[in-house]
């Protein structure tokens, strides 16, 4: 059996979780906003066209924030093609996917849908075909009061007051050749650097966040983020970092490790942020935004055959993953890799809701069902909150994917002062049981109210037909015995535990 000795301390913290890390993303891309989130003709339509049981299931997921309206889209979309009469608006061609855009949603339909879902709005401005012009006025019709061009459009469209939303980013993965208006790492600082000046002069109150790597395997990282942090550091709140990870034919054991990658990721990031807060001695802190990450296994040369067969469609169904238990262990250890950094990572937007690499699945004109991993992002966005404890561990590994040593159980954990619990994540990577015993100094340990494992028979199990065949159940593996907790995990399984304090 594997075995894993931890120690927390009440003493020894290390930062408050954001509730934006627990944030998702909606980009107009095959069927996340048509047939997801909205569709007009569907039986639980609401007044505006937006799918009811979609909202009921983002709420019940715990999802705190959604970025939008993309992704590779938003370097090519102007932002006033989606406001005004429906009726008026143009139909447009969406070079990113090589689909037929129909703007029947804009920003004053999502502004609607977050309202309803209850969900803090994150938006993104195109700097690929656009810039700071574009941006400019799109913060101004967002969050400016009534009185100027495009505010009194707004209210023109239904709605004096002003959004005022908080977080905006500038652009989307301007570092990849596959980005409509791809730039240099400094042609991209120099007008992201400008632009962020120019919305702070609107909006002082405003968050940004500049594009970072898209991939920790970029040639051009960590270069791009080096460049990108020195030329906006005086604008800048985030670095955005994306980071998908696939590879499931390598083999559990190194698919598994790759959350490993994810931690060196955003440590590395983190000390080039810090490199230059030394470098200008400034007081000034660029956090990070995650705010595009998922388990992938479907080839960018399958996406892009799958978007070319059927060119020019309104919201043409592709690149529908299905995800397995074994995918799901590999989310839940890059949400656990994010939580471990809360001090710094502050944002995190899981991709995409609903469809596409997807928590949430829907019928056209039915019903909706879930894959594993809602179970993972549901189960920590409602009991992870609070603060993230130091963890001193000895454990057993194994060597995969470069590293020498792959913990066999991953493990976070949360102290959640106000309702007074422990939160224990764990992800037992090994195909046998293991182990794992929690000393908790300073606390005074009651009695365990939560135990949640998400396992299957086969490490392949997926929802895709029988819809509850991976999902959460009760067990009683954990045990607490002279103010220590021991975890028996099941192979290949995440399981949750929460414990009462006195």
């Amino acid at each position: 059996m594997n075995r894993a000795a931890i120690t927390i301390n009440r003493a020894y913290t290390k930062g408050w979780i954001d509730r934006r890390l627990f944030g998702s993303f909606v980009e107009h891309m095959g069927r996340v906003v048509y047939s997801g989130i909205y569709e007009k003709d569907h039986p639980l339509a609401d007044e505006d066209g937006f799918r009811t049981d979609v909202i009921d299931a983002a709420r019940s997921m715990g999802v705190t924030a959604v970025r939008y309206p993309g992704g590779n889209f938003v370097s090519g979309y102007d932002w006033l093609d989606g406001i005004g009469p429906v009726s008026r608006r143009p139909k447009k061609r969406d070079l990113a996917w090589k689909s037929i855009e129909t703007n029947e949603v804009g920003i004053d339909e999502f502004m609607k849908w977050a309202d309803k879902t209850r969900i803090e709005p994150i938006l993104a401005v195109n700097l690929g075909t656009a810039g700071i012009r574009e941006a400019v006025s799109f913060l101004e019709y967002v969050n400016s009061e009534v009185g100027t061009c495009y505010s009194d459009l707004r209210a023109e469209n239904g709605h004096p007051e002003p959004y005022r939303v908080k977080t905006w980013c500038l652009g989307n993965e301007m570092d990849g050749e596959w980005q409509i208006g791809h730039r240099t790492a400094q042609e991209y600082a120099r007008l992201a650097h400008e632009t962020g000046k120019v919305m702070k002069l609107l909006d002082p109150s405003i968050q940004l966040a500049v594009c970072g790597s898209s991939l920790s395997s970029r040639e051009t990282c960590p270069d791009w983020d080096q460049e990108v942090i020195r030329e906006t550091y005086d604008y800048a709140d985030y670095i955005s970092l994306h980071q998908y990870y696939g590879g499931q034919e390598k083999g559990t054991a190194e698919f598994l490790s790759q959350s490993l990658d994810l931690e060196r990721f955003i440590k590395a990031i983190v000390d080039l942020c810090d490199v230059e807060k030394f470098r200008r001695r400034s007081g000034r802190t660029i956090d990070i935004a995650l705010d595009e990450w998922g388990v992938w296994s479907i080839s960018d040369k399958q996406v892009e055959a799958d978007v070319a067969a059927h060119p020019w469609r309104i919201a043409p169904a592709f690149s529908e993953q299905i995800y397995s238990l074994e995918d799901s262990l590999l989310f839940a250890s890059m949400l656990m890799a994010m939580l471990k950094h809360a001090d710094r990572v502050k944002i995190g937007c899981q991709s995409l809701l609903t469809n596409i690499s997807a928590c949430i699945m829907t019928v056209k004109g039915g019903g909706i069902w879930f894959q594993p991993i809602y179970y993972v992002f549901s189960l920590m966005a409602e009991n992870c909150r609070g603060l993230i404890l130091e963890e001193r561990s000895d454990e057993d590994g194994y060597s995969a994917g470069g590293f020498e040593k792959v913990p066999c159980i991953d493990h976070v954990t949360v102290y959640d002062e106000e309702r007074q619990r422990l939160v224990f994540c764990l992800v037992n990577r090994a195909e046998n049981d293991s182990e794992a015993v929690f000393s908790m100094e300073g606390f005074q340990p009651q009695t365990i109210i939560l135990d949640q494992v998400l396992s299957a028979k086969d490490r392949k199990d997926n929802n895709s037909i029988d819809h509850d065949k991976v999902v959460p159940q009760a067990c009683d593996n954990a045990l607490l015995k002279d103010g220590k907790m021991m975890v028996r995990m099941q192979p290949l399984s995440f399981e949750m535990v929460s414990v009462s304090l006195a």
